[in-house]
């Protein structure tokens, strides 16, 4: 799928019949089109690549506004609600990150539309907002929705960068996810996440008998959707590099089987049925290859298969067990677990298997390995007497504790490496749940799940 960011003035003629736009579906391969040019001149810029925590910019995130109040089907009470609603995720956005103090539209006066692109200044300075944020929402005759999205200083009484996005109603939320990204981006000269998903295994049941299913949801929680049936225990999933596809580890009567299910279409291609308990099967950054541990006269080593399936190629040969890798973002190097030391430590090799090297030293013990998407630092399950969530440099050093629950475990980074999310289960009670935590580790936060949830698995920005 591709989608259509457009960059306009407010008042822009109506785009052309012949474009693409967000929600539409394009050729194989294609990539994300911008058209014309975000203005950038002047304003706050800087740049947050350490992970100080800081909350004092405030940011105020009225309403969006609406050039006539209209019914949509993405809102019963038509469009000014919808313009609310959408400000309402845009400010749980960037609340929910833990680097800007957002106020969204309930305590704020609403703009007109006419404010959209020239802004009461005294309204804002006066109560103390840095940052302001405008947008509009309008009802396009075709039945889609087109939305603006406006950042300014206060101060400077200035726009710093504006975009717009035809979605049709069903995908309103990602305008204001991508108007998130926008703000964010702006603000911290890093990559966005906000638009973006999460796979999970969804979880039912008695302990003992627990039903586990593949499903996924917005980077927020919101448009959960359920994949399989739960006929099948479900485990390990994990987005395809286009985010066509998502890898699973299956169960049928007792037998191990790695898929590949198409999201668009529901269809699943068996990769690997290999008759010997498995585990953990991860995608290569290209999407060629997949990893995979399988466990043989009770060595458990881990292999490399092609994603659309053939033969599979072992990749360590030390007696143990050597489990969960994870490629580097340039596909060089390989992470992963092994109790080769007599207990479970994580470990580097080359993409090909050579080079093995341990790569922790410190107290405790480490577990499922994930490599950041910035390529600087890997978070792993630190087990020393509880399960918490750490992270560490790639050779190793510089740990840090990030969580202090009880159990703690799996964690998968947000598309810009700045958040984690992990699976938290309750002492006692056995419940899991989703939870977040940013590289500060003083922002944590629970994701929303019908369900109790586990093994989650975010992926990169939605193209």
């Amino acid at each position: 799928m591709k989608y259509l960011l457009l960059a306009f003035a407010l008042f822009a003629a109506p785009l052309a019949a012949q474009d693409q736009d967000l929600g539409a579906p394009s050729a194989e391969g294609g990539e994300v089109e911008t058209l014309g040019e975000a203005q950038d001149d002047g304003g706050l810029t800087f740049t947050v690549t350490d992970e100080s925590d800081w909350q004092d910019l405030g940011v105020a995130i009225p309403g969006f506004a609406t050039d006539r109040d209209v019914a949509t089907p993405a809102n019963a009470d038509g469009t000014a609600a919808l313009g609310r609603e959408v400000a309402r995720v845009i400010t749980a956005n960037l609340r929910n990150n833990g680097l800007f103090k957002p106020v969204g539209p309930d305590s704020l006066p609403q703009p007109s539309f006419a404010q959209i692109t020239a802004p009461n200044w005294g309204t804002w300075s006066g109560r103390g907002a840095e940052m302001l944020v405008h947008g509009y929402v309008r009802a396009r005759t075709d039945g889609r929705l087109l939305f603006g999205c406006y950042l300014y200083d206060v101060a400077l009484q200035d726009e710093l960068v504006r975009e717009g996005w035809v979605v049709p109603p069903a995908d309103w939320r990602r305008a204001a996810h991508k108007c998130a990204d926008l703000i964010y981006s702006r603000l911290t000269g890093e990559s966005p996440f906000f638009d973006s998903r999460i796979a999970y295994i969804a979880e039912t049941g008695p302990k003992d008998r627990r039903i586990k299913r593949l499903a996924i949801m917005d980077s927020d929680g919101a448009n959960h959707r359920f994949l399989t049936l739960g006929s099948a225990t479900a485990l390990t999933p994990r987005y395809s590099p286009d985010y066509k596809r998502l890898l699973y580890l299956s169960y049928v009567d007792g037998n191990p089987r790695i898929y590949v299910y198409d999201i668009g279409t529901g269809r699943q291609v068996l990769v690997a049925q290999t008759g010997n308990p498995t585990f953990a099967p991860r995608w290569s950054p290209d999407g060629r290859y997949i990893l995979y541990s399988m466990a043989i006269a009770g060595n458990t080593d881990i292999y490399r298969v092609p994603s659309n399936g053939g033969q599979s190629v072992r990749l360590t040969d030390t007696p143990g067990i050597d489990i969960g890798g994870s490629y580097s973002p340039d596909g060089s190097k390989i992470v992963f677990e092994s109790d080769r030391s007599g207990e479970q430590q994580c470990y580097v090799m080359n993409a090909d298997g050579s080079n093995q090297r341990r790569l922790s030293f410190f107290g405790g013990r480490c577990a499922t390995p994930e490599w950041s998407p910035r390529g600087d630092q890997i978070a792993f399950t630190r087990i020393a007497g509880d399960f918490n969530i750490a992270v560490m440099g790639t050779n190793g050093r510089n740990l840090r504790v990030l969580t202090k629950g009880w159990q703690d475990e799996a964690p998968t980074w947000a598309p810009n490496g700045r958040i984690i999310q992990f699976f938290r289960t309750e002492r006692n009670s056995g419940r899991s749940a989703l939870w977040q935590v940013d590289l500060t580790g003083r922002n944590e936060r629970k994701l929303p799940t019908p369900v109790d949830a586990s093994d989650p698995a975010w992926g990169p920005l939605l193209p």
